[in-house]
């Protein structure tokens, strides 16, 4: 990567470790607090272990943004050599992160630009990747940023819920409506609108969500060209193979399964699943 312009995210960005050294980007993490116990997120609990962990736990955890001197203190290393910086966050309508980075990039002297992605998981990755591809060519910040808005206008999210349980604990619906909804099998699917968890959709079966998220894949990017996708799931990784294969049918794109971050998971629940895309104008 350029030395010019370096790319700072969070661990919300859902890409395998290897694939974060890969593109030279530094993480700033966030943390979860689960039966009395604190882990960086991405660090020292993995996705999987953490997925364990919270179908046992009988309180919801807690997840805490990074501080705004973890933050100071990347840029300040970042930008020592002169380097300017973009840091890329997930949603500010789910979480104070980028609001730390931004307090964060108004008290060092480091050159640095704060970018709410108006996403979380894959979707904020394709945007890091954009813009490490971008920087590693010479781009500078104004046209990285300009190129960000562009990806992020054409991406879209739909999020399965498979349990009401934590939306309740979380406080982000009420007790009668995820008693109904339990009753009646009703798993909610939603998309982020401006950043905002919004219901959209609500199935009963999983094949049901499989055809929805079919169905929007095919409308959303007829005679586009398709720059990316991937799928998020919280312990339902057989489920995410079978959305795969349905969507293999319409995409020769390589289609990335993951387990979504604890961070994520802690607000989803065991059983969630997100599929995630990005287009172009061909």
């Amino acid at each position: 990567m350029s030395k010019q312009v370096k790319i700072v995210t969070d661990s919300t960005l859902d890409l395998p470790k290897e694939e974060v050294e890969r593109l030279g980007v530094t993480i700033v993490p966030l943390s979860v607090t689960i039966d009395g116990e604190s882990y960086i997120d991405g660090v020292d609990i993995t996705p999987e272990e953490y997925t364990s962990k919270l179908t046992q736990s009988k309180d919801l955890p807690q997840t805490s943004q990074p501080s705004v001197g973890s933050f100071l203190e990347a840029y300040n290393n970042l930008g020592e050599d002169g380097s300017q910086i973009i840091s890329i966050h997930m949603t500010s309508g789910m979480s104070g992160t980028y609001q730390s980075a931004k307090t964060a990039s108004e008290m060092t002297d480091s050159d640095v630009t704060v970018v709410d992605s108006s996403f979380i998981s894959v979707a904020l990755s394709f945007q890091v990747k954009e813009a490490v591809s971008l920087a590693s060519n010479g781009a500078t910040v104004e046209e990285i940023v300009s190129r960000l808005e562009e990806v992020r206008k054409n991406t879209s999210i739909y999020i399965m819920v498979d349990t009401l349980d934590y939306l309740v604990k979380g406080g982000r619906i009420g007790r009668a409506k995820a008693l109904v909804g339990s009753l009646l099998k009703i798993k909610p699917i939603a998309s982020l609108q401006e950043g905002v968890f919004t219901p959209v959709s609500k199935v009963r079966s999983h094949m049901q969500m499989i055809k929805l998220y079919k169905k929007k894949f095919e409308e959303e990017t007829a005679g586009k060209l398709v720059r990316g996708i991937g799928i998020a799931q919280v312990g339902a990784k057989e489920l995410a193979s079978e959305l795969r294969d349905q969507l293999n049918e319409l995409t020769d794109n390589e289609i990335s399964i993951i387990e979504t971050t604890p961070v994520i998971s802690t607000h989803t629940g065991p059983g969630a699943m997100a599929l995630m895309y990005y287009t172009d104008e061909k």
